[in-house]
């Protein structure tokens, strides 16, 4: 019995070891997302890193052999600081003051990569027309999902053959987007602008690339801050599959870029359910990917996640009212 025990010790610090190395060496590398967007792939996991870091910190304090303590603590406390430092700012960065839930000239939006592979569209159209929102931006977008929703209610439609559409009971008095510069490549963009009784706003859905595509989704996010530029931005309202967490510095970057305040805040949006080919199954969302910004012409009045439905993402609904 002594030298199992011994051996299921050994055997633990030695997984805590390689937990504690790992996480710390990837937070670190981490933080060379401010230069490299390769660098950049590791920051969305940083909440991962930091729960396996502090996980081999309380075991360096609580269970590892007194000679090997300091070591296990080290490497906790060195991946502990250096992923908290990515995720901290989420939760702690200031946000508009929020308008109470009775406040007049309520916008209801409902955000929602339906995923191209969902085989349950009738239930998502119906859950999404069950919500009554004002306005629906759907990302992976196909003709069935569409004429899906059209059965169920009489949306204007933005796109309507896109693989970004946008869904308003207001009719659109314009849209479109301009060109980028020298035909520089853009992510899929729908625009929509409506006239509403407290006053004009504009809509915009979009849906990024994935970030272990180089550099090709930063340039995206140049190019689509380049063209939110060329419109109003006090009433605009933005939102899609950004692919992109907030702890990530491509995020950051483009939270400031784009002049709009992000309404979500690490709002975990992926994955619902199956996550590749192989129907592999999560119980829980891991990734806040999916966002939503708005103008100072905005006050936030709730933001939720929708039920898990047929798509790899949740939906995510967002109230506004407009600022006095």
């Amino acid at each position: 019995m002594g030298f199992l025990r011994v051996a299921i010790s050994g055997l633990v610090a030695g997984l805590m070891f390689a937990q504690g190395l790992v996480c710390a060496v990837a937070a670190l590398v981490a933080q060379g997302g401010r230069i490299s967007a390769r660098a950049d792939i590791l920051t969305h996991f940083a909440p991962f890193w930091l729960a396996g870091a502090v996980v081999v910190a309380a075991y360096a304090l609580l269970l590892a052999p007194r000679p090997l303590r300091t070591i296990f603590l080290t490497l906790g406390g060195v991946g502990a600081i250096a992923a908290g430092s990515l995720v901290l700012p989420e939760y702690v960065r200031p946000m508009s003051p929020r308008a109470p839930a009775g406040a007049p000239h309520q916008l209801k939006l409902v955000q929602f990569n339906v995923w191209g592979r969902n085989t349950d569209l009738s239930d998502t159209a119906r859950w999404i027309v069950d919500q009554d929102p004002d306005v629906v931006v759907i990302e992976e977008a196909t003709p069935a999902i569409r004429d899906a929703i059209l059965q169920r209610r009489a949306y204007h439609v933005v796109c309507g053959k896109c693989q970004v559409m946008i869904f308003s009971k207001l009719p659109t008095i314009d849209s479109g987007v301009v060109d980028t510069p020298h035909g520089l490549p853009r992510p899929p963009i729908a625009r929509g602008a409506y006239h509403s009784a407290s006053g004009d706003f504009t809509v915009v859905g979009t849906h990024y690339t994935w970030p272990t595509k180089g550099s090709l989704q930063q340039q995206q996010g140049q190019r689509l801050a380049w063209i939110l530029a060329q419109y109003p931005k006090d009433a605009m309202i933005l939102a899609g599959d950004f692919n992109s967490t907030p702890w990530s510095f491509s995020r950051r970057r483009e939270d400031a870029m784009f002049g709009l305040e992000r309404r979500t805040r690490a709002l975990f949006s992926w994955p619902a359910g199956e996550v590749s080919h192989e129907r592999v199954k999560v119980p829980f969302p891991f990734l806040p990917i999916d966002q939503v910004y708005a103008g100072k012409a905005w006050r936030t009045v709730s933001v939720k996640r929708g039920p898990r439905l047929g798509s790899d993402h949740y939906p995510v609904i967002v109230t506004l009212a407009r600022a006095p």
